[in-house]
């Protein structure tokens, strides 16, 4: 046994470099749980994947998602955080964004459901010719009514973050001003969608499937003699810079034909958010991330068309006359949806009717 003038007499005779290593291992004792929380604290912060298509200098990447992004790390303070792929970055198309998102690839994602042909069939209804106000924010607000109400089996495979108007699809050609749907005859235009080339070839124009990335080229090649895009979308790609005229109706009429545009979240990603986490995302979705979207086109198809104005390309706005010759000869395309989407055990007039209702009813706030 030894005693305590023993331990302090072999205390006193350790070497200096022995006492410095204890003391070392003393420190480390205590600041290796201080290191460990930190990182373990790290590790809690969950990267949200968040995926789309247009570049990172568009509307929709400065004015939505990154604002977007900024709020739910707020929030959450600092456990949620976006890592943002604008311009496709993960790879993949436009079309293949929903299976991205479901299948993991990405956390959220922002497409349309117009490229997934078949898929949303309850949300094709929003895609029929005349039916959305013109205003972005109206016509967002009109279509989130109408998802919740009657396309919610659409999501099943989805955490639906919101539903938002793409703008009004004006039409933009190169060379020719086009005043009328006769005027529209045997020109070739780049279709946005299946609903688009369908009321382009009612009108008797040629549509062309093209991706985004190709249709200035293909207007200044000559390919096509111009395209049927939103306004917002027009400088993001440099349409504007390769066409002179851009035909519309009246503000106070629905659109031609609009593309509705979802932000969708990987269901699995959000069913394993704590609680807390869950409640960020929700306060930053819905209706809320529906104004946002809503408001954020309004401003771009503001600053789209001083842009325009100043650079002298010409705003066309047809007549009452040609607007609703326009209505009766693309009728065909929402009668043909009707019995489509009846035959696939859809209430296809009832959705019909919805959809004209709903975009009434904002049209006239």
């Amino acid at each position: 046994m030894i005693s305590l003038s023993s331990q302090q007499s072999t205390s006193a005779t350790t070497p200096v470099w022995r006492q410095a290593s204890s003391q070392m291992l003393a420190a480390l004792t205590v600041a290796l749980p201080a290191l460990f929380g930190a990182a373990a604290a790290q590790a809690q912060t969950v990267t949200i994947k968040y995926s789309h298509f247009l570049p990172a200098n568009s509307g929709f990447n400065q004015k939505v998602a990154l604002p977007w992004c900024a709020a739910i790390e707020k929030d959450s303070g600092g456990k949620m955080k976006c890592q943002l792929y604008p311009s496709l970055a993960l790879g993949g198309t436009p079309a293949q964004l929903a299976d991205q998102v479901k299948n993991g690839v990405a956390d959220v994602v922002w497409t349309s459901p117009s490229y997934s042909t078949g898929r949303f069939p309850r949300t094709e209804a929003l895609e029929l010719p005349f039916t959305m106000p013109g205003d972005g924010l109206m016509a967002s607000k009109a279509m989130w009514d109408y998802v919740q109400q009657h396309a919610m089996a659409d999501y099943k495979d989805f955490k639906l973050l919101a539903i938002h108007s793409g703008g009004n699809s004006v039409i933009s050609t190169a060379s020719k001003p086009i005043m009328s749907a006769e005027d529209l005859k045997g020109l070739k235009l780049r279709s946005p969608s299946r609903f688009a080339a369908l009321f382009l070839s009612a009108i008797g124009s040629t549509p062309v499937n093209m991706p985004l990335a190709q249709v200035t080229e293909g207007i200044s090649k000559g390919v096509i003699d111009g395209a049927m895009i939103p306004w917002e979308v027009l400088p993001a790609i440099k349409v504007d810079e390769v066409t002179k005229y851009h035909m519309e109706g009246m503000p106070s009429q629905p659109g031609f034909i609009q593309t509705p545009m979802a932000i969708m979240m990987n269901k699995a990603k959000y069913d394993s958010l704590a609680p807390e986490l869950k409640a960020v995302i929700d306060k930053h979705s819905g209706p809320a991330l529906v104004e946002l979207t809503g408001k954020a086109w309004d401003e771009g198809i503001a600053d789209t068309r001083k842009k325009l104005a100043a650079q002298g390309n010409k705003t066309l706005v047809i007549k009452d006359a040609e607007y609703n010759a326009m209505k009766k000869t693309t009728a065909s395309v929402e009668a043909d949806w009707i019995k489509q989407a009846t035959a696939r055990g859809l209430d296809g007039k009832q959705l019909a009717a919805a959809v004209h209702s709903i975009g009434q009813k904002y049209l006239t706030k």
